[in-house]
């Protein structure tokens, strides 16, 4: 199936779809599902879709996931497959995810004689954005009746051939917020007769790391980052208003509210303190990803069977964020890094650069994996 992979997915690279637009793209996956006489659902949640391959025998249900949509970004690699599509770009792998599980039903839909219950095939719309597609799928019934849910992602900090995961909190909960700092505008020359928003602005951003090095216990995970912030025109006008945005990550449920109410804490009093007003939004994105232990040993003891012990890594937890958490806080399961990086043909650049790229072999160990993981539930019982 290699070949015949790497044809989907740079199909795929070259018409990329954003979040909640993913038409054509699952247009692409059903109509190859139900050539192979799988039973589709389409516009689940929105753009997702599902598909079950019942086995010859009785067994769990077990659900394997891909994601599908692209990212906002401008595709800068010179090759020919490069994206078409004027500033979408997939820059994170999601054309090879849907790529790999799609020849996973192909090869197992040949070979239902090795299934013991039911598969189901996950294809998940808008993973990138948050609310993200994992949740609106599971409201419309994507993991009604699954015992057991897998998925993968091709990695290029990890180099080709190696694979990894975490037991517990692997990624983090992802929060985001927007903020105002409303003062009184003046001229630059008559500070005194203004309330300057870009220097309050300043000190809530010094005010907010506080949190990280001083509310939050050091033998604790959390990062507090602002990554924009706005304020005046001219050179010689104090602003009026300063408008800044940031995003706070944590593992834990408890310190993620205490990040919160502290974010929203400081901004008020700071502007408090000087004279000013503050607008907050603070929004709750996914959670963090927490793999089920006994899921974790699973994907240990399969991915061992596949490759050498040495290329089958317990990882450190990222601050990265993945909606696949929603799978897991419903059943148990495992989400997968596959190593996808490979400086020799340029698979360098981290995820979400416009000249992202992956080493397609990879697709081969997912694959592989997946399948396997699939078929190591012969039944309802964790392995210990």
């Amino acid at each position: 199936m290699y070949e015949t992979m790497v044809s989907w997915r740079r199909h795929l690279h070259r018409h990329p779809e954003l979040s909640y637009k993913e038409v054509n793209t699952a247009a692409f996956v059903a109509e190859k599902l139900r050539d192979w006489g799988l039973d589709v659902k389409t516009n689940m949640g929105g753009h997702g879709l599902i598909a079950d391959l019942q086995g010859h025998k009785d067994g769990p249900t077990v659900a394997l996931r891909a994601d599908m949509d692209a990212l906002p970004i401008q595709d800068e690699k010179t090759c020919e497959y490069a994206s078409t599509v004027p500033g979408v770009m997939h820059a994170c792998g999601h054309d090879a995810h849907t790529s790999t599980l799609l020849a996973a039903a192909k090869i197992l839909s040949e070979r239902r004689d090795l299934i013991q219950g039911r598969i189901r095939f996950i294809f998940q719309h808008a993973e990138e954005v948050t609310p993200g597609g994992a949740a609106s799928m599971i409201e419309a019934g994507a993991l009604d009746g699954v015992d057991f849910i897998y998925g993968v992602h091709l990695w290029t900090p990890l180099e080709l051939g190696v694979v990894g995961s975490t037991p517990g909190a692997m990624m983090a909960a992802a929060d985001e917020f927007d903020f105002a700092i409303r003062g009184r505008g003046g001229h630059g020359g008559l500070p005194h007769q203004a309330i300057d928003s870009v220097v309050i602005g300043s000190h809530v951003v010094v005010n907010l790391q506080t949190i990280v090095s001083r509310t939050v216990s050091p033998i604790q995970s959390c990062v507090v980052t602002i990554g924009s912030l706005h304020g005046g025109s001219n050179f010689n006008v104090i602003a009026e208003s300063c408008e800044m945005k940031g995003t706070t990550r944590t593992f834990d449920a408890e310190l993620r509210m205490e990040v919160k109410s502290r974010v929203e804490e400081i901004v008020e009093s700071t502007c408090r303190m000087y004279g000013a007003g503050a607008e907050i939004d603070y929004r709750l994105g996914y959670p963090p990803l927490v793999n089920d232990a006994a899921e974790f040993q699973r994907f240990v003891q399969v991915a061992s069977e596949l490759l050498p012990a040495e290329n089958v890594r317990t990882l450190e937890p990222v601050m990265a964020a993945e909606d696949f958490a929603y799978y897991l806080e419903r059943i148990p399961g495992c989400f997968i890094f596959v190593g996808a990086g490979n400086p020799e043909i340029g698979a360098s650049y981290p995820h979400h650069h416009p000249r992202f790229d992956l080493d397609e072999r990879a697709m081969l160990t997912a694959g592989k994996l997946l399948i396997r993981m699939a078929l190591s539930t012969k039944e309802s019982q964790p392995v210990v």
